[in-house]
Formats: structure tokens, sequence, C-alpha cells
């Protein structure tokens, strides 16, 4: 056996020094990514005070705390259907301080139109926590109390009958497209910032119907009448309201809410979002704030949200195509 030289023996002593020393720096690399949050994060909301995005991330706030030890601080980016908040989250600094709401399909929608300021890659998805199922309604003062009546009366007004929604390059502007192709109908499409804004308007008689969130019109149900919801089956929230498919109508459309950290977040980071944000949505407090409020609750984990994004993406694609709003 040849005996180790001195030189030999120094470089082993250096590399297991040196083994030791970066297996040190792991270990408290690990231990400082799990104590995040150490300060307050901020939380963009793209759509205005008091519409469904709002009143969701409230629920949630009222739940941080406990998992986070931190306070939410709410800033609200408005405009565009909720572009310019997205781009504020895709562009904001990937170091977990900044959390965003994000709505889909308006996420892929405006990351496909020719003023996209983003792509839907830019995010790394946190949480579904809603799927709220889109309706149409009229203020309870209208003349129209049936969806047949409704149809009828926009053909007789070719195209003079305004419909709100909210943005475009939305689920709602979209939602708008397919009913008016469905039903060989066609409106002045009207967008607004927010659901808080659409309803004013309609409730004032400034737009004659709309296309709204469920959740947007529980808050103030008396005032409304509508005309049918836009999901597979009757939903329990309005037992009474036939869906479009009962109606003889193929319409179904949905917004789906949920959170969001810029891209390259560190993935230590996102699992604790994502761990916490799953923890809040099965507490049993919670689901019953969602139900009291009117949100459709519907968690969906990062990665299966994810995967419902880049579906919709694809099916997203040719639908814009067909109406020539694809971009160039």
């Amino acid at each position: 056996m040849i005996p180790m030289t001195m030189k030999k023996i120094t470089w082993i002593l250096v590399l297991m020094v040196s083994l030791a020393v970066f297996s040190g720096c792991g270990k408290k690399e690990t231990t400082a990514e799990v104590k995040y949050p150490t300060k307050p994060v901020n939380l963009i909301i793209a759509f205005t005070a008091g519409g469904s995005s709002d009143v969701q991330a409230r629920i949630v706030d009222k739940y941080w705390k406990e998992e986070f030890g931190q306070n939410l601080v709410f800033q609200f980016k408005v405009g565009a259907g909720g572009q310019v908040g997205f781009t504020e989250i895709a562009k904001a600094s990937p170091d977990g301080y900044t959390l965003g709401g994000v709505n889909v399909p308006h996420l892929v929608l405006q990351a496909l139109s020719p003023q996209a300021t983003f792509k839907k890659d830019d995010f790394i998805m946190i949480a579904q926590v809603v799927n709220d199922p889109q309706v149409i309604a009229v203020r309870k003062a209208s003349d129209i109390k049936t969806l047949p009546q409704l149809i009828q009366e926009t053909k007789a007004k070719d195209g003079k009958m305004t419909l709100g929604i909210v943005g475009t390059y939305t689920g709602h502007h979209v939602a708008a497209l397919k009913f008016m192709d469905l039903t060989g109908t066609k409106y002045s499409l009207v967008p607004f910032q927010g659901a808080a804004d659409q309803n004013v308007a309609l409730l004032g008689g400034h737009v004659d119907v709309m296309i709204g969130n469920l959740n947007d019109v529980m808050r103030d149900l008396d005032k409304f009448t509508i005309l049918g919801i836009a999901s597979e089956k009757r939903h329990p929230y309005i037992k009474d309201v036939p869906t479009f498919k009962e109606q003889g109508l193929d319409f179904v459309a949905d917004i789906r809410r949920g959170f969001a950290v810029p891209k390259n977040t560190n993935p230590a980071v996102v699992k604790k979002l994502r761990d916490s944000f799953a923890a809040i949505a099965a507490k049993k407090e919670y689901i019953k704030d969602m139900e009291t409020i009117g949100q459709p609750s519907e968690y969906l984990s990062g990665e299966d949200f994810q995967k419902y994004i880049d579906n919709y993406h694809m099916e997203a694609q040719k639908l814009l195509e067909k109406y020539g709003l694809l971009k160039k």
C-alpha cells in the first residue's frame, strides 16, 4: 500500500472543509427561507374596491395572519379589465413580498391580445380559490323577464341594446361574443373597470343588460332579474334560476379567481404560499365565510390551476382567431 504524501493529505482536508462549509451554507439558506415572511406582503388587486376580487381577498386576509404572522397590504391597480394590475404583478420583484389576485380567463386572453403587456408564463400560480359562473341579468324594473324576451327585443333593436361587461379581452368579453354568436344577436358592448361599476351602471339604467359573475349579483340579488346561469347545472345559491342549457342554449362560461406571484420567485417561498393557501381553503370557517358572501368556492392547487390555464390558453387562441382578435 502506497502511503499518502503530505500534499495529498492537505488536499483531502481542504476538500472536506469546503464540503462542510457549503453544506452549512445550504442549511442556513433553507432555514432563512422557511422564516418567510418577515414583513408585510403587498397584495395587488386588479379590480375596483368592493368588486368580487376584492371581496374574496378580504376573506383570505381574515385568515392570512394565522398562517403567515404578517399583514397583507392591499393595493388597487385598476384598469383595462385587470390588465393594469396583472402587469404590476408580472413586473414586480420576485422576492415573495408581492402577491396578486388573478382572474382567468382574463389573464390568458389579455396575454394574447395585440396590447399584451405580459405573458401567461410571467406568473407562478399559488392556488385557485373560486369558480364563479357567469350570469346574464337585467335590473328588476326592466320589462324583460325571460331569456326569450331578451333575445326577441335585442333582435328587434338590431344592435342598439347595450350590454355591460368588465373590460375587454376578459372572460366577460368572450362570453358576450359567444352569447351573440349562439343567439344571432348584436349588442353595443360597454366595458367597465370592475364589477362594482358595472352593477351601478345596470341598476342606474345606463346599460340595458349585463354579463356578470354570480358573486357580482349575490350581494344585491333582489335588485336583479337573472335570465340564466352559464353553468352545467343549477347553482345552490340561486336554485330557481335555470341554466342556459336548460333553455336550449349551449352557453357555459365562468371566471376563475386565484393568486399568483411573479416568475422566478424562490421555490421555497412558492411552496410556503401554496401550502398555506391550501390550509386556509380547508378551514371550515373560511368555507362558511365564502358561502355567506356568495363566493362560489373551488380550490385548486397551484400546479392544477396552472394546468387549467395552459389548456384554456390553447382553446382561447382558436376562439380569438375566429373573431379576428388574435395578436398580430
